[in-house]
């Protein structure tokens, strides 16, 4: 018994160097592979349907960066004509280049948008109007996160006036077109964070009490809200309105966010980048809302990960939907 002892702990003795080093190597093993689940969980839904869209026109509101950009590349695989509806000019030609080599669909075209003028909104309705025969997908995309407070060039909050009140005006304008073009669907892409949003009537614009958080969560509460009032007043047209939770995703959104940060913030959210949602995996629950056939007899709901999901209480208040879409519509001159 001691002999056998003895020559195990010759044996480690000897070996230990190999021992370590492939324990170490079986435990980077096992914690790739947990990482690797981990990293699939967090990706999230994704489409499952192969719809083609040929004849169909889709118009995305900031197509030229992040999961908008992603969205028309599958707009476009699918053969549908795209209209990338942007503010950056040189950013959308070059993303269109992108799109139509990528997709291999030359029908992708570039269309001026500034949603935080009202002007600019109705300009390129009236383009869409005289210039488009139909309009079968209007994916309200494009947003602003966390910026400091600024204005619109109508005097509006920005966060507020680019998330909401542009693409309210720009769907109302649109709808005429929608209704010709039926069955035809609008896609308005939220956040978890209307969640935390509380709509503040008597202080729309935040003048009395801004802060950037509440400013977001205000205009995302109003994209669920403005679909849930839109799908009602849509009943039996043909025309159908979901809002969505695209999740968290590395893209240039957060831009006016990660520079605010301490270091030490900083420092602590890097690792987390690489564990946050793609472009690709965060327009999975927009382009789901899009084209999955299945969703044609629903109206009004919410998305999280290509499901159903329940908004807030706050979310699903009819009263205070309609309060808000009587509130844009007066800002915005529609009243």
């Amino acid at each position: 018994m001691q002999n056998y002892t003895e020559e195990i702990w010759h044996f480690t003795k000897n070996h230990a160097t190999g021992l370590t080093a492939a324990l170490a190597g079986i435990f980077s093993f096992l914690l790739g592979l947990g990482v690797l689940a981990l990293r699939r969980w967090l990706a999230g839904g994704v489409c499952r349907s192969k719809v083609r869209l040929d004849g169909k026109t889709v118009l995305i509101t900031g197509a030229n960066t992040g999961i908008g950009k992603e969205t028309a590349l599958d707009m476009a695989c699918r053969g549908a004509r795209v209209v990338l509806a942007c503010r950056d000019m040189t950013k959308a030609y070059a993303a269109a280049d992108e799109i139509r080599q990528r997709s291999g669909n030359g029908n992708v075209v570039v269309k001026k948008l500034d949603l935080a003028s009202l002007q600019s909104v109705r300009d390129l309705a009236k383009d869409v109007q005289e210039n488009e025969e139909r309009l079968d997908i209007l994916i309200n995309n494009a947003g602003i996160m966390m910026c400091p407070k600024w204005q619109t060039e109508d005097g509006f909050e920005m966060q507020f006036g680019v998330n909401h009140l542009g693409h309210f005006l720009l769907t109302n304008c649109l709808l005429d077109l929608l209704k010709k073009s039926t069955p035809s669907r609008v896609v308005i892409v939220s956040s978890l964070a209307h969640e935390r949003g509380h709509i503040h009537f008597e202080d729309i614009n935040l003048d009395k009490d801004y802060t950037r958080e509440k400013s977001y969560s205000q205009s995302k509460l109003a994209n669920v809200l403005f679909c849930r009032e839109l799908a009602a007043r849509l009943q039996d047209t043909g025309v159908t309105a979901y809002s969505l939770h695209p999740g968290v995703i590395h893209t240039e959104l957060g831009r006016h966010l990660f520079p605010s940060f301490a270091l030490w913030k900083r420092l602590i959210a890097l690792p987390l980048l690489m564990l946050i949602k793609t472009p690709r995996e965060g327009a999975q629950t927009t382009i789901h809302c899009a084209v999955e056939e299945s969703l044609a007899n629903d109206n009004g709901l919410y998305y999280s990960d290509c499901t159903p999901k329940e908004a807030a209480p706050q979310a699903r208040d009819d009263a205070a939907a309609k309060k808000l879409w009587d509130l844009s519509a007066s800002m915005v001159g529609l009243a």
